[in-house]
């Protein structure tokens, strides 16, 4: 795992010494991501920067950016290429020979031999950059699912990009000016999602995507997406036999390492799934690690040290007890961005007690959006069920007034039935963006006010969740919101959340469950074989009763939570308190801190319908005191 930056030189910037300096600042800023090995390329018209993180051929020959062996094309490359041996094999019957066994070398004769379609080719997490020496054209792609992160700044003839986004701003002419639709995005969905970045002239490259510019032309090409169009007609058997074997697979692929390789273990299928498998595919006692809490209610280390005794594991636990508030700022700077999925605390010491024992480990990340693991998916189906039963001009009419009348009287039930009447009121998509939304739109309205309130007041952020639902291209409901969450919530909340806490640790992680064609296969499983009753992964689990004990499979899913009201009350409630009672910094600029103050009192006065809202805002906060004072 690596990182990588680099920009297009113009007539118009300082000389070959300025460029230079920029180059090392940029791959400076990204240091943790690759601690092993840096090298810069300096041409007249690019400037290429690599940090490595060695995992693969650990010589002096693996160090990148890399020349193609016929000097036309160089490349820097974050990730790896899990099938790069058969690709190697395959170029080596061709007549290629290779000075490296990297699968740096492989990718850039694929691209040599393929250009843009290799990407095809490869099975694999990766952000890339090759600049075409004589064609003079710099190449970009990401990979399918979003693994890898990439950034690039086009504005005024220039053009800069990096893996991260601290490493785009060492080259002046990259300007940081904040973006108002971004910000009311963040505050939506707790993240700011693909291709935006919270910063104008700056994005993201989407996941399935590549782009080529001359600095001039700059063009962007989608080379995958997945289909839930067509459910295939296989048996229930068939099904889970498919899947434990191309899942057995992907895992295989993923244990190529020459470095220590270990697994996050939370005790949950996904991945209890992973570490059955890797113990069948290694003689030696597979390294695991799992995060507890000092709280019962979301201390899971029980379970995960249940399935490392099944499979002999090598095991080590962390308990998150006094450290969260001398932590929360310094973790928080790792994602350049506001960034407030709370799951990014324990990530992040797990990825830190996992770098003591393993340089790279895998994960099970994927099992939720591929096989419908989440309760929101149960709530929402539930919902989608119920709003079929009434004609569209009485949900649309009538229970709007409903749900405000039931408003007005402040008890448990009627809040429950306000919630329902005003979601069956709702469309299917506009619906499940307010399952996915964590800022209630009229906790927004009433707190939002100055420049923010007037530049975002025609955009509604359930715009982006519309889009993604109906490019779905499938008529059955819950196929079209794992798509949106495959496109959304997966790479801009879960992928970012993994990198960032991994790469700031310094360690590589891998998630088998989502191989492409894990993917692919999964989004042809019918969804009543996802979604069975009220069991969700039901084809996971069956595909795996032959490994995992009944308990493991079918317990309570609990996820990878935190005791966030809790914390705000404790841990976090001095830092907190001093947030929620300034007129400084960056929540004053955006909301009014008089209310806000009040949320913050009704919270700590027992009452928790808010937590979400002042934990994101206590998230925008953190981000601005480290990137905006």
């Amino acid at each position: 795992m690596c990182g990588l930056a680099g920009f297009l030189r113009t007539a118009s910037t300082p000389g070959r010494e300025a460029h230079q300096g920029w180059l090392d600042n940029m791959g400076q800023a990204i240091l943790h991501r690759g601690p092993d090995a840096g090298s810069t390329w300096l041409d007249d018209a690019v400037g290429l920067v690599h940090r490595r993180l060695s995992i693969l051929d650990l010589s002096d020959a693996g160090t990148q950016p890399m020349v193609s062996n016929s000097g036309r094309y160089v490349i820097a490359y974050n990730g790896e290429i899990y099938n790069f041996q058969e690709l190697r094999d395959d170029l080596i019957s061709q007549g290629h020979s290779f000075r490296t066994r990297t699968d740096t070398e492989v990718l850039l004769a694929l691209y040599e031999i393929h250009g843009p379609e290799c990407l095809q080719l490869l099975n694999g997490m990766f952000a890339l950059a090759i600049w075409d020496r004589t064609a003079r054209k710099l190449f970009l792609a990401r990979d399918r699912l979003g693994k890898k992160p990439l950034y690039f700044y086009e504005a005024n003839g220039q053009f800069a990009f990096a893996s991260e986004l601290k490493a785009l701003t060492p080259a002046p002419f990259v300007k940081t000016e904040l973006r108002h639709d971004a910000i009311k995005d963040f505050f939506a969905y707790q993240y700011v999602p693909d291709p935006k970045t919270i910063y104008k002239n700056v994005h993201k490259l989407a996941p399935g995507h590549w782009l080529e510019t001359d600095g001039t032309h700059t063009h962007q090409q989608q080379y995958w997406d997945v289909s839930f169009g067509s459910p295939s007609s296989a048996s229930l058997d068939e099904l889970q036999d498919g899947l434990y074997n191309l899942i057995d697979d992907a895992v295989r692929l993923r244990m190529v390492s020459d470095v220590p390789l270990g697994a996050f273990l939370s005790g949950g299928i996904d991945s209890s799934a992973v570490v059955g498998l890797m113990a069948g595919h290694t003689s030696t006692p597979v390294t695991t690690c799992a995060i507890g809490f000092d709280s019962k209610r979301f201390d899971e280390v029980h379970w995960a040290k249940k399935v490392a005794e099944q499979f002999k594991t090598d095991h080590h636990e962390f308990t998150v007890k006094d450290n969260v508030a001398d932590s929360l700022a310094s973790i928080a700077r790792f994602f350049d961005e506001p960034f407030a999925d709370p799951s990014f605390v324990p990530t992040y010491f797990v990825s830190q007690l996992a770098r003591q024992k393993v340089t790279v480990a895998l994960a099970g990340d994927g099992g939720d959006e591929n096989f419908a693991g989440y309760s929101k998916y149960y709530t929402d189906h539930v919902e989608n069920r119920l709003r079929g039963l009434f004609p569209a001009g009485i949900r649309h009419n009538l229970f709007p007034g409903l749900a405000r009348m039931a408003g007005l009287i402040n008890s448990g039930p009627t809040r429950k039935a306000k919630s329902l009447l005003g979601t069956l009121a709702l469309d299917p998509d506009e619906a499940f963006f307010i399952t996915n939304s964590f800022f209630r739109r009229d906790v927004w309205n009433d707190l939002v006010t100055g420049e923010l309130k007037r530049e975002t007041q025609g955009y509604d952020p359930a715009d982006i969740t519309r889009a993604h639902y109906k490019n779905a291209e499938t008529d059955d409901h819950l196929s079209s919101i794992l798509y949106t969450d495959i496109k959304t919530y997966l790479p801009g909340d879960i992928l970012v959340k993994v990198d960032r806490m991994s790469m700031a640790n310094s360690l590589e992680t891998r998630a088998p469950l989502l191989d492409y064609r894990v993917v692919e296969y999964a989004a042809q499983i019918p969804s009543a074989l996802k979604l069975h009753g009220k069991e969700k992964k039901y084809v996971l689990k069956k595909a795996f009763e032959r490994m995992l004990p009944e308990d493991v499979l079918y317990r309570k899913k609990m996820g990878f939570s935190v005791p966030l009201a809790e914390w705000l009350r404790s841990e976090l409630f001095e830092f907190a308190d001093a947030v929620f009672r300034s007129d400084n910094g960056g929540l004053a600029q955006c909301f009014d801190m008089h209310k806000v103050s009040k949320l913050w009192q009704d919270h700590q006065r027992g009452l928790n319908q808010n937590t979400q809202e002042l934990w994101s805002m206590l998230a925008f906060e953190l981000w601005w005191r480290g990137y905006q004072k």
